[in-house]
C-alpha cells in the first residue's frame, strides 16, 4: 500500500533517512513498481505549488478494509478539483464518496493528507527534489521576483522606476483559462501558499479576464498570467489576521495593488524576457479595465534619472514624502530588466528605520542551535508615550547569545537600543515592534 511509504518516512526524523526512504521509491518506480509510482505522483501533486484543490475540509474514515482502492479515479478527481470543474457541494460530496472506496489506513495515512496538501512526513519540496531532480516526479519551484536593499548599490544609477513600499501582504494572482475556456483564478503568497480569503479579488480578474487580455493581445497573455503586487487592508495587523482565517472572514475591503504581469508560462520558468517598461505598458493598456474594478487597482510611479544631481534630489523627495503619507518606504526598479523569479538589484528596497530603547526584563532560552543559550531579551518600555513590549529575538552574534544568557543577572534591568522597522498596535492596544534586532546595550541611559 502507498500509506506503507509514509510510514517509513515517519520512522525517522533523520534528513537522510527521509531521503534513502524516497531514494528506494524511485527506484521501485524505475523498476515498475505501481505503488511507488502512485506514492511518488500523488506526493508530486501535493508539493506542487501550481495544484491546488479548492477544498476546505477532507473527512477521514474509520474501519474500511479490503476496499477497491480505485487509484485511477482518486487521479482524476485530483484533476477535477484542480481545474475546478467540482467546486463547493459537489466537490464535497466526491470528496466523501471516494474517501469510502478506500481502506482507511490507505486513504487517512496519504490520499486525505495529499488533498491537504501535508503529507506530515517531515519532508519539503527540497527534500523530494534532491532525490527525484530530472525525473519526472520533480516538484517545480514556485518564485517571484525579490528585492535586495539598495544602501550602498552601485546600481543606483540610470533611469528608474520609483513605487511607494505598500505595507500589505504580496500576492501573486494566476488568471489560467481551463481546457473548456473557464477561467481559474488563484492567489498565492510569495512562497506559493494559497490564500482562501481573496475571493472577491479573484472574481473581479475572473470576470474580466477576456476583456484584460483583448487590451493586451500583442502579449499572448490569453494562455494565462500572473498579476504581481500587494494586497492592503485597513492595518497590516489586521490584514494578516484575515488572509489565511477560516471562518468569520472580514477581507472583503482589501484591495489589490498591482505592480506588474507575466505569462503564467514564463512565471513557471521563472523568467519573462519583456523589460519592466514593456510590462508596465502592458498594465496601462488594461488601466481602463482595471478601473473599473472595485478592489484591483495600479500602483502609482514617477520615473527619475539616478545620473542626474536633479534626479538624486527628486527621488530623496519622492522617498521622503511616501513615508510622510504613511507608506514603508519606496521601491527602485530597473526599467529595462526583465522578470526574474529570483531575488535581485533589478529591484531594491529603501525604507527608514527607526531604533527604540527599553529595559531588558527578562531572557528566553533559545531552541534549535540556540538550546541552552540565549533565544530573546524581553523588553519593555515608553517611547512617544506608547508603551511598548516585545521578544528581541535577532541582532545577537553567537558569543552574544552564550555570554548574555551565562550572565542574565547583570543584563536584566540595562537599556537595550532595539532597531526595528516601526512600532505597532496589537489588537488589545498594546504595542510592539516589527522586525526587532538588538543593537547595543546603552549603559549612559
Amino acid at each position: 500500500m502507498s500509506a506503507s511509504w509514509i510510514n517509513k518516512l515517519n520512522e525517522s526524523d533523520s534528513r537522510l533517512h527521509k531521503e534513502d526512504v524516497i531514494l528506494q521509491a524511485l527506484e521501485a518506480s524505475v523498476l515498475g513498481s505501481r505503488i511507488s509510482q502512485i506514492f511518488l505522483g500523488f506526493t508530486n501533486a501535493c508539493y506542487n505549488p501550481y495544484v491546488t484543490f479548492g477544498i476546505r475540509q477532507v473527512p477521514d474514515t474509520v474501519g474500511i478494509v479490503d476496499a477497491e482502492n480505485p487509484w485511477d479515479e482518486f487521479n482524476t478527481l485530483m484533476y477535477q478539483l484542480g481545474q475546478r470543474k467540482l467546486t463547493g457541494h459537489a466537490a464535497r460530496d466526491a470528496v466523501q464518496n471516494m474517501s469510502e472506496r478506500f481502506d482507511s489506513i490507505e486513504w487517512n495515512t496519504f490520499l486525505a493528507p495529499v488533498l491537504r496538501r501535508d503529507l506530515r512526513a517531515g519532508i519539503s519540496d527540497k527534500t523530494i527534489n534532491k532525490i527525484c531532480k530530472g525525473t519526472e516526479y520533480e516538484v517545480p519551484i514556485f518564485g517571484c521576483q525579490l528585492a535586495t536593499n539598495s544602501e550602498g548599490r552601485p546600481e543606483m544609477q540610470g533611469i528608474k522606476r520609483l513605487e511607494p513600499k505598500l505595507d500589505g501582504v504580496r500576492v501573486l494572482l494566476t488568471a489560467i483559462p481551463d481546457e473548456d475556456g473557464n477561467i481559474v483564478t488563484i492567489c498565492f503568497s510569495r512562497n506559493g501558499k494559497q490564500f482562501d480569503n481573496f475571493g472577491h479579488i479573484e472574481n473581479q480578474v475572473r470576470e474580466n479576464f477576456v476583456k484584460l487580455t483583448h487590451k493586451a493581445a500583442s502579449s499572448n497573455l490569453s494562455m494565462g498570467f500572473v498579476m504581481d503586487g500587494e494586497v492592503i487592508g485597513n492595518t497590516f495587523q489586521e490584514l494578516m489576521r484575515q488572509a489565511r482565517r477560516k471562518t468569520d472572514v472580514q477581507a472583503e475591503d482589501s484591495v489589490f495593488n498591482v505592480f506588474d504581469i507575466i505569462p503564467v508560462a514564463a512565471f513557471r520558468e521563472g523568467h519573462w524576457n519583456a523589460q519592466l517598461s514593456k510590462r508596465i505598458t502592458i498594465l496601462e493598456d488594461m488601466r481602463s479595465i482595471i478601473d473599473d474594478m472595485p478592489n484591483v487597482e495600479l500602483l502609482p510611479h514617477i520615473m527619475v534619472d539616478l545620473d542626474t544631481a536633479a534626479g538624486k534630489d527628486q527621488l530623496e523627495r519622492y522617498a521622503k514624502d511616501q513615508v510622510n503619507a504613511g507608506f514603508e518606504g519606496i521601491m527602485i526598479k530597473n526599467v529595462d530588466a526583465p522578470y526574474v523569479c529570483k531575488r535581485s538589484t533589478d529591484w531594491m528596497k529603501w525604507k527608514p528605520t527607526i531604533t527604540v530603547d527599553l529595559t531588558v526584563v527578562g531572557l528566553e532560552e533559545g531552541t534549535g542551535r540556540n538550546a541552552g543559550r540565549l533565544g530573546a531579551l524581553v523588553c519593555e518600555g515608553e517611547d512617544d508615550g506608547k508603551f511598548i513590549q516585545v521578544n528581541v529575538g535577532s541582532g545577537y552574534s553567537d558569543e552574544d547569545r552564550d555570554e548574555f544568557w551565562a550572565n542574565t543577572n547583570h543584563i536584566v534591568g540595562r537599556t537595550a537600543e532595539i532597531l526595528c522597522d516601526v512600532i505597532t498596535q496589537n489588537r488589545d492596544g498594546t504595542y510592539s515592534l516589527r522586525f526587532p534586532r538588538f543593537v547595543r546595550f546603552r549603559d549612559d541611559k
